[in-house]
């Protein structure tokens, strides 16, 4: 006896939906076309699949390798139901019709082959840091993307800034540029005192994490 079978929080979603949560942190993906998803990502399948890697174009690849945007990705196939999740984090779902979404590419975690990709330099970001590059999909599909907590949805109708780690997502008709902090003896941000945000301009919303992200372990 355990309350994992009596439960609905512990039950399986049903299957209607081509994609849908399973919970905050686990999402299900049921398979006919395939799709795209961060390497490693999947916990669990049932039915028939192929995992293959997903090669992205030598423009692509250079772009990754020169900027370290990771977003290396496995093509799914086949029949059935996948279950795909990253670290724990939280996941939401985002439709695009059309429009754009410029991601961080440590937080895609799986979109739909419809939509185009690619790896740019966040416009006005210049050097800093050693330059910042996410990952721009803009299409018709779905998009699935993760959060280190529960995130905040800003509505751009006046400037707004964001500190660069900590914005997830955001309208890629935003016009960005850097925002230099010159009181460098207060700490600003979540970071250690750092002197530059990310500003937003224009019409659109901005997803922004209570964190800086998973702290990368030294190989």
């Amino acid at each position: 006896m355990t309350d994992l079978l009596t439960d609905p929080l512990y039950t399986e979603v049903g299957s209607s939906q081509r994609v849908a949560l399973q919970n905050k942190r686990l999402l299900k993906v049921v398979l006919g076309e395939p799709i795209l998803a961060r390497q490693g990502s999947m916990v669990a399948f049932q039915g028939q699949m192929d995992f293959h890697y997903e090669g992205s174009g030598m423009s692509k690849f250079l772009k990754k390798a020169m900027t370290g945007e990771g977003l290396s990705l496995m093509r799914v196939s086949g029949q059935g139901e996948l279950f795909l999740a990253d670290s724990a984090d939280q996941i939401h779902i985002i439709h695009l019709n059309g429009g754009g979404l410029t991601v961080n590419g440590r937080n895609v975690l799986a979109f739909e082959p419809s939509l185009s990709w690619d790896v740019e330099r966040v416009q006005g970001a210049g050097m800093i840091a050693g330059g910042l590059f996410n990952t721009r999909l803009e299409g018709h599909g779905w998009v699935a993307i993760t959060t280190d907590g529960d995130p905040v949805v800003l509505q751009v109708d006046q400037p707004t800034y964001a500190d660069a780690q900590a914005a997830v997502a955001w309208s890629s008709s935003l016009t960005t540029s850097i925002n230099r902090t010159f009181k460098t003896q207060s700490l600003v941000g979540r970071g250690s005192g750092e002197v530059a945000q990310l500003a937003f301009k224009g019409q659109g919303i901005v997803i922004v994490q209570p964190s800086e992200g998973h702290v990368a372990l030294s190989q």
